[in-house]
Protein backbone atom coordinates (compact mmCIF):
# COMPACT_ATOMS: atom_id res chain seq x y z
CA UNK A 1 0.00 0.00 0.00
CA UNK A 2 1.48 3.37 -1.02
CA UNK A 3 1.81 6.39 1.26
CA UNK A 4 -1.13 8.24 -0.33
CA UNK A 5 -3.52 5.37 0.36
CA UNK A 6 -2.14 4.99 3.88
CA UNK A 7 -2.80 8.67 4.63
CA UNK A 8 -6.34 8.36 3.25
CA UNK A 9 -7.06 5.34 5.40
CA UNK A 10 -5.62 6.94 8.54
CA UNK A 11 -7.88 9.97 8.04
CA UNK A 12 -10.84 7.65 8.72
CA UNK A 13 -9.71 7.28 12.35
CA UNK A 14 -11.29 10.16 14.25
CA UNK A 15 -9.67 9.46 17.60
CA UNK A 16 -6.06 10.34 18.48
CA UNK A 17 -3.14 7.99 18.65
CA UNK A 18 -2.45 6.85 22.22
CA UNK A 19 0.75 8.67 23.16
CA UNK A 20 2.21 10.24 26.31
CA UNK A 21 0.78 13.57 25.15
CA UNK A 22 -2.68 11.98 24.93
CA UNK A 23 -2.54 10.87 28.58
CA UNK A 24 -1.23 14.25 29.81
CA UNK A 25 -4.06 16.11 28.09
CA UNK A 26 -6.56 13.50 29.30
CA UNK A 27 -5.54 13.97 32.95
CA UNK A 28 -5.73 17.76 32.63
CA UNK A 29 -9.13 17.43 30.94
CA UNK A 30 -10.46 15.26 33.76
CA UNK A 31 -9.15 17.71 36.36
CA UNK A 32 -10.84 20.53 34.45
CA UNK A 33 -14.03 18.47 34.33
CA UNK A 34 -14.02 18.26 38.12
CA UNK A 35 -13.41 21.96 38.76
CA UNK A 36 -15.74 23.17 35.99
CA UNK A 37 -18.45 20.68 36.89
CA UNK A 38 -18.31 21.83 40.52
CA UNK A 39 -18.32 25.47 39.40
CA UNK A 40 -21.62 25.00 37.61
CA UNK A 41 -23.42 22.51 39.87
CA UNK A 42 -22.21 23.77 43.24
CA UNK A 43 -21.05 27.39 42.92
CA UNK A 44 -23.59 28.64 40.35
CA UNK A 45 -26.62 26.35 40.73
CA UNK A 46 -26.24 25.25 44.33
CA UNK A 47 -25.42 21.79 45.67
CA UNK A 48 -28.38 19.52 46.46
CA UNK A 49 -28.05 16.40 48.58
CA UNK A 50 -30.54 13.81 49.73
CA UNK A 51 -30.17 14.91 53.36
CA UNK A 52 -30.72 18.56 52.43
CA UNK A 53 -34.00 17.83 50.71
CA UNK A 54 -35.07 18.70 47.19
CA UNK A 55 -36.16 22.30 47.67
CA UNK A 56 -35.18 24.66 44.86
CA UNK A 57 -32.96 23.76 41.94
CA UNK A 58 -31.08 20.49 42.05
CA UNK A 59 -27.64 21.72 41.01
CA UNK A 60 -26.35 18.27 40.10
CA UNK A 61 -29.41 17.36 38.03
CA UNK A 62 -29.51 20.68 36.17
CA UNK A 63 -25.75 20.59 35.65
CA UNK A 64 -26.05 17.06 34.26
CA UNK A 65 -28.68 18.26 31.82
CA UNK A 66 -26.58 21.20 30.64
CA UNK A 67 -23.44 19.16 30.05
CA UNK A 68 -25.32 16.14 28.66
CA UNK A 69 -26.92 18.29 25.96
CA UNK A 70 -23.53 19.84 25.17
CA UNK A 71 -21.99 16.37 25.01
CA UNK A 72 -24.71 15.05 22.70
CA UNK A 73 -24.19 17.95 20.28
CA UNK A 74 -20.41 17.50 20.24
CA UNK A 75 -20.69 13.72 19.77
CA UNK A 76 -22.98 14.36 16.80
CA UNK A 77 -20.40 16.70 15.25
CA UNK A 78 -17.63 14.20 16.04
CA UNK A 79 -19.50 11.39 14.28
CA UNK A 80 -20.39 13.57 11.28
CA UNK A 81 -16.79 14.80 10.87
CA UNK A 82 -14.85 13.23 8.02
CA UNK A 83 -11.46 13.32 9.75
CA UNK A 84 -9.79 13.68 13.13
CA UNK A 85 -10.00 17.24 14.48
CA UNK A 86 -8.03 17.68 17.73
CA UNK A 87 -10.06 20.55 19.16
CA UNK A 88 -13.38 18.86 18.39
CA UNK A 89 -12.20 15.59 19.92
CA UNK A 90 -10.89 17.17 23.13
CA UNK A 91 -13.94 19.42 23.46
CA UNK A 92 -16.04 16.24 23.39
CA UNK A 93 -13.79 14.61 26.00
CA UNK A 94 -14.15 17.68 28.23
CA UNK A 95 -17.93 17.63 27.81
CA UNK A 96 -17.98 13.96 28.79
CA UNK A 97 -15.89 14.56 31.89
CA UNK A 98 -17.95 17.55 33.07
CA UNK A 99 -21.16 15.62 32.41
CA UNK A 100 -19.63 12.67 34.26
CA UNK A 101 -18.80 14.84 37.27
CA UNK A 102 -22.40 15.97 37.60
CA UNK A 103 -23.91 12.56 36.88
CA UNK A 104 -21.72 10.91 39.51
CA UNK A 105 -22.50 13.57 42.10
CA UNK A 106 -26.23 13.28 41.35
CA UNK A 107 -26.11 9.50 41.76
CA UNK A 108 -23.99 9.44 44.92
CA UNK A 109 -25.33 12.54 46.68
CA UNK A 110 -28.75 13.63 45.40
CA UNK A 111 -30.08 10.05 45.12
CA UNK A 112 -28.45 9.17 48.43
CA UNK A 113 -27.00 5.81 47.35
CA UNK A 114 -23.52 6.86 48.46
CA UNK A 115 -20.13 6.28 46.88
CA UNK A 116 -20.20 2.45 47.06
CA UNK A 117 -23.65 2.25 45.49
CA UNK A 118 -22.84 4.85 42.85
CA UNK A 119 -19.52 3.21 41.98
CA UNK A 120 -21.08 -0.25 41.62
CA UNK A 121 -23.93 1.11 39.49
CA UNK A 122 -21.55 2.96 37.20
CA UNK A 123 -19.14 0.03 36.97
CA UNK A 124 -22.07 -2.06 35.76
CA UNK A 125 -22.82 0.62 33.14
CA UNK A 126 -19.21 0.61 31.88
CA UNK A 127 -19.01 -3.18 31.71
CA UNK A 128 -22.44 -3.37 30.07
CA UNK A 129 -21.45 -0.81 27.45
CA UNK A 130 -18.23 -2.66 26.64
CA UNK A 131 -20.08 -5.99 26.48
CA UNK A 132 -22.68 -4.67 24.04
CA UNK A 133 -19.97 -3.01 21.96
CA UNK A 134 -17.94 -6.22 21.79
CA UNK A 135 -20.96 -8.41 21.05
CA UNK A 136 -22.10 -6.08 18.28
CA UNK A 137 -18.79 -5.31 16.57
CA UNK A 138 -16.40 -7.96 17.88
CA UNK A 139 -13.79 -5.45 19.06
CA UNK A 140 -13.49 -2.74 21.72
CA UNK A 141 -10.03 -1.34 20.93
CA UNK A 142 -9.42 2.25 19.89
CA UNK A 143 -8.08 1.21 16.48
CA UNK A 144 -11.56 -0.08 15.58
CA UNK A 145 -13.21 3.32 16.05
CA UNK A 146 -13.67 4.35 12.43
CA UNK A 147 -17.41 3.81 11.81
CA UNK A 148 -20.40 5.77 13.19
CA UNK A 149 -21.63 2.78 15.22
CA UNK A 150 -18.19 2.17 16.76
CA UNK A 151 -17.89 5.88 17.55
CA UNK A 152 -21.24 5.87 19.31
CA UNK A 153 -20.21 2.93 21.51
CA UNK A 154 -16.86 4.64 22.11
CA UNK A 155 -18.44 7.84 23.40
CA UNK A 156 -21.07 6.06 25.50
CA UNK A 157 -18.34 3.98 27.15
CA UNK A 158 -16.17 7.04 27.68
CA UNK A 159 -19.00 8.95 29.37
CA UNK A 160 -19.79 6.04 31.70
CA UNK A 161 -16.07 5.64 32.49
CA UNK A 162 -15.74 9.35 33.29
CA UNK A 163 -18.74 9.11 35.61
CA UNK A 164 -17.42 5.97 37.32
CA UNK A 165 -14.02 7.61 37.79
CA UNK A 166 -15.59 10.58 39.55
CA UNK A 167 -17.43 8.35 42.02
CA UNK A 168 -14.31 6.27 42.69
CA UNK A 169 -12.18 9.36 43.24
CA UNK A 170 -14.63 10.90 45.70
CA UNK A 171 -15.03 7.58 47.51
CA UNK A 172 -11.31 7.10 48.11
CA UNK A 173 -10.52 10.76 48.82
CA UNK A 174 -13.29 11.09 51.42
CA UNK A 175 -11.62 8.35 53.51
CA UNK A 176 -8.51 8.59 55.64
CA UNK A 177 -6.20 9.02 52.62
CA UNK A 178 -7.40 12.50 51.68
CA UNK A 179 -6.91 14.07 48.27
CA UNK A 180 -3.14 13.68 48.03
CA UNK A 181 -3.22 10.11 49.31
CA UNK A 182 -5.94 9.23 46.80
CA UNK A 183 -3.93 10.89 44.01
CA UNK A 184 -0.94 8.73 44.97
CA UNK A 185 -3.10 5.59 44.88
CA UNK A 186 -4.56 6.27 41.44
CA UNK A 187 -1.25 7.52 40.09
CA UNK A 188 0.43 4.34 41.29
CA UNK A 189 -2.26 2.19 39.65
CA UNK A 190 -1.69 4.05 36.38
CA UNK A 191 2.02 3.27 36.61
CA UNK A 192 1.17 -0.41 37.07
CA UNK A 193 -1.09 -0.33 33.99
CA UNK A 194 1.69 1.33 31.99
CA UNK A 195 4.15 -1.35 33.14
CA UNK A 196 1.69 -4.05 32.12
CA UNK A 197 1.42 -2.45 28.69
CA UNK A 198 5.15 -2.69 28.08
CA UNK A 199 6.04 -5.91 29.88
CA UNK A 200 3.03 -8.22 29.77
CA UNK A 201 0.75 -9.74 27.16
CA UNK A 202 -2.46 -8.49 28.75
CA UNK A 203 -4.93 -7.41 26.07
CA UNK A 204 -4.19 -3.81 25.05
CA UNK A 205 -7.86 -2.88 24.91
CA UNK A 206 -8.33 -3.95 28.54
CA UNK A 207 -5.29 -1.93 29.58
CA UNK A 208 -6.46 1.13 27.65
CA UNK A 209 -9.90 1.18 29.28
CA UNK A 210 -8.37 0.50 32.69
CA UNK A 211 -6.04 3.49 32.26
CA UNK A 212 -8.84 5.62 30.83
CA UNK A 213 -11.00 4.95 33.89
CA UNK A 214 -8.13 5.53 36.33
CA UNK A 215 -7.22 8.94 34.89
CA UNK A 216 -10.67 10.19 35.87
CA UNK A 217 -10.42 9.62 39.65
CA UNK A 218 -6.88 11.00 39.52
CA UNK A 219 -8.20 14.16 37.88
CA UNK A 220 -11.15 14.24 40.29
CA UNK A 221 -9.03 14.17 43.45
CA UNK A 222 -6.54 16.69 42.04
CA UNK A 223 -9.41 18.99 41.10
CA UNK A 224 -10.93 18.64 44.56
CA UNK A 225 -7.53 19.28 46.16
CA UNK A 226 -7.34 22.56 44.25
CA UNK A 227 -10.78 23.94 45.08
CA UNK A 228 -11.97 22.35 48.32
CA UNK A 229 -11.66 24.26 51.64
CA UNK A 230 -8.44 24.04 53.64
CA UNK A 231 -10.43 22.50 56.49
CA UNK A 232 -11.26 19.60 54.16
CA UNK A 233 -7.66 19.13 53.00
CA UNK A 234 -7.83 21.33 49.89
CA UNK A 235 -6.15 24.54 48.79
CA UNK A 236 -9.40 26.57 48.63
CA UNK A 237 -8.55 28.03 45.22
CA UNK A 238 -11.28 29.64 43.15
CA UNK A 239 -13.05 26.97 41.07
CA UNK A 240 -13.47 29.35 38.17
CA UNK A 241 -9.82 30.45 38.32
CA UNK A 242 -8.56 26.86 38.52
CA UNK A 243 -10.78 25.95 35.56
CA UNK A 244 -9.38 28.87 33.57
CA UNK A 245 -5.78 27.84 34.19
CA UNK A 246 -6.52 24.22 33.29
CA UNK A 247 -8.33 25.01 30.04
CA UNK A 248 -5.48 27.34 29.03
CA UNK A 249 -2.98 24.51 29.62
CA UNK A 250 -5.13 22.08 27.61
CA UNK A 251 -5.39 24.46 24.65
CA UNK A 252 -1.63 25.08 24.73
CA UNK A 253 -0.90 21.36 24.70
CA UNK A 254 -3.32 20.72 21.83
CA UNK A 255 -1.60 23.48 19.85
CA UNK A 256 2.00 22.51 20.59
CA UNK A 257 1.94 18.75 21.19
CA UNK A 258 1.68 16.86 17.87
CA UNK A 259 -1.81 15.44 17.38
CA UNK A 260 -2.38 12.63 14.90
CA UNK A 261 -5.18 10.20 14.22
CA UNK A 262 -4.96 6.66 15.48
CA UNK A 263 -4.04 4.20 12.73
CA UNK A 264 -6.82 1.78 11.87
CA UNK A 265 -6.39 -1.78 10.75
CA UNK A 266 -7.15 -0.74 7.18
CA UNK A 267 -3.87 1.19 7.12
CA UNK A 268 -1.78 -1.92 7.79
Amino acid sequence: MNSTNRETREALAKVPAITLGFWIIKILATTFGETMGDTVSMSWLGETTASAGQSGLNGYLVGTGIFAVTLAILVWFQIKARAFHPFLYWATIIASTTAGTNMADFATRSLGIGYPGGSLLLLACVLGSLAVWYKTLGRIDVESVHTPRAELYYWITITFSQTLGTALGDWVADGSLGYLGAAAIFGGLLVLVAAAHFWTRIDKAILFWSAFILTRPLGAVVGDFLDKPVSHGGLALSRAAASGVLIAAIVALILFVPQRASRTEQAA
